[in-house]
């Protein structure tokens, strides 16, 4: 166990690595990150910033000699970098954990290996293997880039061999990933957390809802049978078991419209759908995350109430920030950026609820006030 006062190195510098940092000092740890922006949301709570690139020797090295365990908040980090540091300081999840879920290739190969269903997919490298990927799986389907891509960006639905032509030659980096369509009921994920001994622990099945490719709304729990959210967080456990998984991950799944279920994802990280957890359990995914990077006991992964979380998304929602804070039981956090590009998660609110008071639409709209119009489509 990391004894109080010692300094956990975050990889980033953005909302997951501030929440995390705040985390880290309610148990008595202080945080050190690691990033490329002077001001951004971490090094605003944090004890000590390093600037630099994640691929930077120099940089890396100055970091890992001033922290005792260094872990990430985002995929999109320097595996290099982070194999560097790997041999100066313990990191949690590991360097080969992180390679996985940066790479749709590996992730996929990984998941089915471990016997995880997923979409069906194909690799798509050139045009041959994409008339091969499309004669195999079919139309519509989903064109993605193996890498880099997050909030819808790097990926397009493709209904017509002519469409997938033209996305193959506007998607970069090759090579692509083409996934099978998959007519979901709904989108759930599940927080899981292992700590070195072993102990996992996982947080209720949520249900997300998107708007462009951005999660917009987390509902907690998950308006499924009980039976599919306990075969979803099976699935999360068995995922974390198989990665050999130290620290959180967070599992992305399909619930198809026969109650099967398939992962589309998975995050080696805190996850924006596991930030109602801050408000609405005793131990946030924040918690969990530092508990298992310092070596620390697991609590049970316990919620005392129901939870829907709206992210703040763009210049729209954050102008409503005054009209937020004046809307009693809505609680605000605020990521402190501000530069407000659309699409840019500015922060989020939650409304908690007793358990198994979760409202419908109608009753989510109204409880989130100025932003609840979204949740009228659920």
């Amino acid at each position: 166990m990391l004894p109080p006062g010692s300094t956990i190195g975050i990889v980033g510098g953005g909302q997951l690595g501030r929440m995390s940092a705040m985390a880290a000092a309610r148990l008595g740890y202080r945080a050190h990150i690691l990033t490329n922006e002077a001001d951004g949301p971490a090094a605003q709570v944090a004890a000590a910033v390093t600037i630099g690139d994640y691929d930077d020797p120099l940089a890396l090295r100055a970091f890992a000699a001033a922290v005792d365990v260094i872990t990430f908040e985002f995929e999109n980090v320097s595996a290099a970098g982070l194999d560097l540091l790997a041999g100066l300081k313990p990191v949690h999840p590991s360097p080969a954990i992180l390679g996985i879920s940066q790479d749709r290739i590996a992730e996929k190969t990984f998941l089915n290996g471990a016997g995880v269903p997923t979409a069906t997919w194909a690799l798509v490298e050139d045009a041959a293997s994409l008339d091969a990927a499309i004669a195999t799986i079919g139309l519509p389907a989903i064109l993605k880039t193996a890498r880099l891509g997050y909030d819808g960006r790097g990926q397009a639905r493709v209904a017509t061999v002519e469409a997938a032509r033209e996305a193959f030659a506007s998607l970069d980096p090759k090579p692509l990933v083409l996934e099978g369509f998959v007519d979901f009921a709904c989108e759930v994920s599940v927080v899981v957390a292992r700590g070195a001994d072993g102990t996992v622990v996982c947080f209720d099945t949520v249900e997300n809802q998107h708007v462009h490719g951005i999660l917009d709304i987390t509902l907690a729990p998950a308006r499924i049978p009980e039976e599919i959210a306990e075969r979803a967080q099976a699935l999360g456990r068995q995922v974390a078991e198989a990665l050999g998984l130290i620290g959180l991950l967070a599992v992305e799944m399909f619930v198809d419209r026969d109650g099967s279920l398939r992962v589309n994802e998975i995050a080696p990280r805190p996850h924006n759908s596991g930030h109602w957890t801050i408000d609405a359990c005793p131990a946030s995914q924040f918690e969990m995350h530092i508990r298992a990077v310092a070596g620390l006991p697991l609590p049970p992964a316990t919620r005392h109430s129901d939870a829907v979380m709206k992210n703040l998304i763009g210049p729209d929602d954050i102008a409503r920030w005054p009209e937020i804070l004046a809307i009693p039981g809505l609680i605000p956090h605020h990521y402190g950026k501000t530069d407000a590009r659309i699409g840019r998660k500015m922060g989020h609110v939650t409304r908690l609820f007793p358990r198994g008071a979760l409202p419908g639409a109608f009753g989510i709209a109204d409880a989130l006030g100025p932003l609840g119009v979204a949740a009228l489509s659920a």
